[in-house]
């Protein structure tokens, strides 16, 4: 592996359990967070167990060299070729959504013997319309975020409250872990990350929605960017297609709901905001109304706001969210009568209830935080994730744990 590289447990683990299983490996992932790179370290990984060169195909659609394969009857003839009979060939397509009706190609090779198949994609939109019809049941998503603050910390090797600051500031992309970094040379990679996003990932996405009657087209660069800084203003709060639609309009800017709910759902689907529905704990039940967004990256959501002091809690509450889905939990938001849960997780049909603050140091503050917890009435496990060192502890069976702690766990 090279130098300054982490490798990515988790993930490989993920892509290992489906090893040589007749369903595709689906990787998805906003840009940069790391999707080729696994891909490289999985082959390196069939290389140094037994599978030769030439039973693995790898290309990258965004390399320039693979252009003329951007039409899938020559991907496909290419792919044929290449083959190898009577032995497994392993089949690696990155950042296949550039080729236009790729799925036409994933889904013949699919069903050929002694194929195994992984692609990658920095849209969740390829995993709708013709790809999920074609390969119905044969195909599993692996989403893959970028670096987990254990990870950052370990590539960084400073120490923990430090690697925390600059991971709150700068962000968690793999890159800028590595880099010989300077905060000008942060920002315009941050900056090339998102104007591809935002405008590359975004045109890719219309190619393939044309053909959809009554979507309307993602045209307004300037409206796409306005709605992307209004979200990441409000992280950590409830939104709505309405409330940004206000929002909107009292800036002076006339444009429907309908329009707003396009532009979001591009935002969300190229990976930039991740919406959490929320949860009645009483009933047991999802609430349809005035979902939270959180941004995958804070790096991102400092590059694109205005320079001022952000409210710790809810960058710290951003965190914690990214977090529990890498360790993969299904995050909604608690709603216990008035009170508000930060987070309820699930996995297995245990639920855990988990609060966020940036200290509890006030009596006020501490008084504040247990409430809701202390207001739910089953006996599932309670946590408080804090900045401070001073107030963790048991508290009547609600845990409060440094959130650092927390975050370098395994």
């Amino acid at each position: 592996m090279a130098e300054g590289m982490i490798e990515r447990r988790e993930y490989l683990q993920k892509l290992l359990l489906w090893k040589d299983e007749q369903v595709i490996k689906v990787v998805t992932g906003i840009r940069r967070c790391g999707k080729s790179t696994l891909l490289k370290q999985y082959q390196e990984y069939l290389l140094r167990h037994g599978v030769s060169a030439r039973q693995i195909i790898s290309i990258n659609f965004e390399e320039l060299e693979y252009e003329y394969l951007l039409d899938y009857q020559e991907l496909y003839q290419y792919m044929k070729k290449r083959l190898c009979p009577g032995e497994m060939t392993y089949i690696f397509l990155d950042e296949i959504q550039k080729v236009a009706a790729f799925e036409k190609v994933v889904d013949s090779l699919s069903v050929k013997e002694n194929t195994d198949i992984y692609i990658t994609g920095s849209n969740a939109y390829m995993l709708s319309g013709d790809l999920a019809t074609f390969l119905s049941g044969r195909y599993v998503e692996i989403s893959m975020l970028p670096l987990s603050f254990r990870e950052y910390a370990q590539l960084r090797k400073i120490p923990a409250e430090e690697a925390f600051a600059e991971y709150m500031n700068t962000g968690s992309m793999p890159y800028i872990a590595t880099m010989n970094r300077t905060e000008e040379k942060v920002d315009m990679y941050l900056e090339g990350i998102y104007h591809t996003v935002i405008v590359r990932d975004i045109e890719d996405r219309q190619l393939r929605k044309e053909k959809e009657p009554g979507k309307r087209k993602i045209t307004d660069i300037v409206l796409l960017k306005t709605i992307a800084r209004y979200l990441a203003s409000v992280i950590g709060n409830p939104v709505s297609v309405q409330s940004v639609t206000n929002y909107l309009v009292s800036s002076g800017r006339k444009v429907s709901p309908n329009t707003i709910n396009d532009y979001m759902e591009a935002l969300t689907e190229s990976f930039v905001f991740y919406p959490v529905e929320r949860f009645d704990i009483v009933g047991k039940q999802i609430l349809k109304v005035n979902k939270k967004m959180y941004m995958v990256d804070l790096g991102l959501r400092s590059h694109i706001l205005p320079r001022k002091q952000y409210d710790l809690g809810f960058s710290l509450e951003n965190i914690v969210f990214f977090e529990l889905l890498r360790r993969g939990y299904k995050v909604s938001v608690g709603k216990n009568g008035t009170a508000e849960v930060d987070f309820v997780v699930q996995k297995q049909g245990i639920l855990t209830y988990i609060q966020v603050t940036a200290d509890m140091l006030a009596e006020e503050t501490f008084k504040r935080e247990m409430r809701p917890l202390q207001s739910i009435r089953d006996n599932y496990e309670k946590i408080i994730l804090t900045m401070d060192r001073f107030t963790p502890g048991n508290y009547e069976g609600i845990k409060v744990i440094y959130v650092l702690d927390w975050l370098m766990e395994k």
